[in-house]
């Protein structure tokens, strides 16, 4: 039996020690320290923007969510959900490659037809992965730009030897 005196924890418990049963708000990494396979002292509930109710609406159409409302890192945070032990894990595993599948394809079509334009509309329902791919098709789309207007197979002097030459020229001067 563990002694608890983690009753700090609970604001509003004026005993030292938790009571069985107290549901609080822990940080993850708390709550996978205390919710090991060695140690099983909490239980864990899933975060709400994994429960069924959210994981329905994302089956139901992904693409008009606000995932950066849900959580700014929302893939990467549920794959670390994944870890514990729940009922719903696998559910919970199945919605985010089912959710990631379904927006892939709009944020790259997005990605491939905003060239020069404001994509802050674009990008601000997005989580921080899938803002990342965003960014990573805008660079393809203008390195592709940049390349089929030749303006890759400009060659220009390097900063380096500009400076040579005037540090050339100088000495130069100076004798």
């Amino acid at each position: 039996m563990y002694k608890s005196v983690l009753g700090y924890l609970d604001s509003s418990s004026t005993s030292d020690d938790l009571q069985p049963g107290t549901k609080l708000d822990l940080s993850f990494w708390m709550a996978r320290a205390l919710c090991s396979r060695k140690r099983h002292i909490v239980s864990v509930e899933m975060p709400r923007p994994y429960r069924e109710g959210y994981r329905e609406i994302l089956t139901a159409d992904a693409n008009v969510v606000d995932l950066h409302k849900l959580g700014p890192y929302y893939y990467s945070y549920g794959s670390q959900l994944l870890k514990f032990e729940l009922p719903e894990t696998a559910d919970v595993a199945k919605s985010l490659i089912k959710c990631f599948q379904t927006r892939i394809r709009k944020i790259m079509d997005s990605s491939q037809n905003a060239y020069n334009e404001d994509t802050t509309k674009l990008t601000e329902k997005l989580d921080e992965t899938e803002k990342c791919l965003f960014k990573a098709g805008q660079m393809g789309l203008n390195d592709f730009q940049r390349w089929e207007t030749r303006q890759t197979e400009k060659l220009t002097t390097s900063e380096m030897v500009r400076s040579h030459r005037k540090r050339k020229r100088a000495l130069m001067d100076d004798s």
